[in-house]
């Protein structure tokens, strides 16, 4: 019998295309599963940022690990009817993000000052003792830090709201 928490098991195996290290499900992109009585699987994704260019790997990877578990009947669609946040990333989530090398996003109440985006631990030693070299980095969910401490520079992901 095909479920909701099946599917999200599933799902949960399926690793963002730009961070191997966390799934789509922790990282909180999965945001509507549904399954009709039929069994029809319906899978709903809000990206990160609009401009991901993972979007089309992702809707190809839910497809192709729904339909390996034997499940032929799957519409995967990307919404942006709700508002993705960091808040969404499950603690699970930014663990992966640790250990891929990405400081993980505080926790905000849904208001982020600019300070925010400059005050981060680094993910290699834990030191806060880091400045933020540029906003901008390899991917628009991410900016560019440097950690005094460890001599290293690393990479954050932007808290969003």
């Amino acid at each position: 019998m095909v479920s909701v928490d099946s599917i999200k098991s599933i799902l949960e195996n399926v690793m963002d295309p730009e961070i191997p290290t966390i799934s789509i499900v922790d990282l909180g992109i999965v945001t509507d599963i549904q399954v009709s009585p039929e069994e029809e699987i319906f899978v709903e994704l809000t990206p990160t940022f609009s401009g991901c260019p993972a979007l089309k790997v992702m809707e190809e990877l839910v497809l192709e690990a729904i339909r390996n578990a034997g499940i032929d009947k799957v519409k995967v669609e990307t919404s942006f009817r709700k508002q993705w946040n960091t808040n969404m990333i499950s603690e699970k989530g930014r663990q992966a993000l640790l250990k891929h090398g990405l400081a993980p996003p505080e926790k905000h109440d849904g208001y982020i000052e600019l300070d925010v985006l400059s005050d981060v631990a680094c993910p290699l030693c834990g030191s806060r003792n880091t400045t933020m070299q540029s906003p901008f980095g390899p991917t628009l969910c991410r900016s560019i830090h440097y950690c005094k401490n460890c001599s290293n520079a690393f990479e954050s992901f932007k808290p969003v709201t």
